[in-house]
């Protein structure tokens, strides 16, 4: 899918022993995950460590080492294993190494944070081999967007370990990124505004796919659940599928026609939960208003026909995704969307 065109744009190894691996884990204590009993990872503070992880696609000598610069501009110590760059075809090493590798930086002590150096496709060929009882008695934070999708929605559903759809190591090169990041999993306050960037006239009308605006009228409340649309969709129907009831959906897409997109939100519709939704927020779709195909409807037109019948608090043009400013959201934490003012809050804190 078209994602892996932005992303393609867009410590020293020392490893642990290798971490054992089985087949068809994806296991976890049931009693661990109560709806009502979230758990908060450690905050962040400067000097800790981060573990990036590559668990889609091939990281090139230069994506690693621009992922490491921003981490370090951060005030953190980058750690990874030589894993990262396995470069098994398109992914960046076997399925086999990048669920040790994820396995590792939850079981190692040393390491404080787990961010994804890059998306790409890959996360849900690992979802299965996953020992979730792992990462649910080593709770940490673990930050990436796009194809992490799949990671931060399914560790949040599985252990009810709060988990963040954010910037990835190389995404975060700019204030906007570092600043929003850094409010959010190093500070423990409870009640957060998460900023938006106010697009010009200008940009709207070079680019329609920045248009903001209002889909349905309204104030809503709710966890926040979602991701890259074209992952929430590939989701649904497997064992993985988000469960969106009186959840704030949020929604991010790029470089898809306006009919693809149009798929994948009915097969949201179509889901057993994505009706149950308290709100929805969009974020800029980008390069999604483009269709090389005549008589197509536009990105907004579908957007409106698909959601507006919902009759629930929506908003589009939010600084979520493939865009330079990402902001970062807390999956499972419960927040306010208000299309009054364009807006949307944190409503506790993140981390402990």
């Amino acid at each position: 899918m078209n994602r892996r065109k932005f992303i393609t744009r867009s410590i020293q190894a020392s490893a642990l022993t290798a971490v054992p691996f089985q087949s068809n884990f994806a296991q976890t204590s049931p009693n661990l995950v109560s709806e009502n009993t979230k758990v908060l990872p450690k905050k962040l503070k400067k000097g800790d460590t981060v573990g990036l992880i590559a668990p889609g696609y091939a990281l090139s000598a230069k994506a690693l080492e621009n992922a490491i610069t921003n981490v370090k501009a951060m005030g953190f110590v980058p750690y990874h294993t030589p894993r990262i760059v396995g470069n098994f075809g398109y992914f960046s090493n076997t399925d086999k190494a990048r669920v040790e590798d994820l396995h590792e930086m939850f079981l190692n002590p040393d390491i404080d944070a787990i961010f994804c150096a890059r998306g790409g496709y890959g996360c849900t060929r690992i979802l299965k081999d996953i020992n979730f009882d792992y990462i649910q008695q080593n709770p940490k934070i673990l930050l990436g967007f796009s194809d992490i999708t799949a990671l931060v929605n399914s560790i949040y559903q599985k252990t009810n370990i709060i988990t963040f759809h954010g910037p990835v190591g190389t995404t975060l090169n700019n204030d906007f990124n570092r600043t929003q990041l850094e409010k959010i999993i190093c500070n423990t306050q409870n009640s957060i505004p998460l900023e938006t960037e106010t697009f010009t006239a200008s940009q709207t009308i070079a680019d329609s796919t920045f248009e903001q605006y209002v889909i349905s009228d309204g104030i809503a409340t709710g966890k926040l659940a979602g991701g890259n649309l074209s992952l929430l969709a590939a989701m649904t129907g497997t064992d993985f599928e988000v469960d969106y009831t009186d959840k704030i959906a949020f929604i991010e897409e790029i470089d898809e026609d306006p009919y693809r997109v149009d798929r994948m939100l009915t097969q949201l519709l179509d889901s057993k939960t994505f009706k149950h939704a308290k709100g929805v927020v969009f974020g800029v779709f980008k390069g999604c208003d483009d269709p090389e195909r005549r008589n197509s409807f536009s990105l907004k037109e579908v957007i409106l026909d698909r959601i507006k019948p919902m009759n629930i608090p929506a908003i589009y043009g939010y600084s979520i995704g493939h865009i330079d400013n990402n902001i970062t959201l807390p999956v499972g934490i419960n927040a306010k969307l208000n299309t009054n003012n364009f807006s949307l809050e944190l409503l506790e804190n993140s981390v402990s």
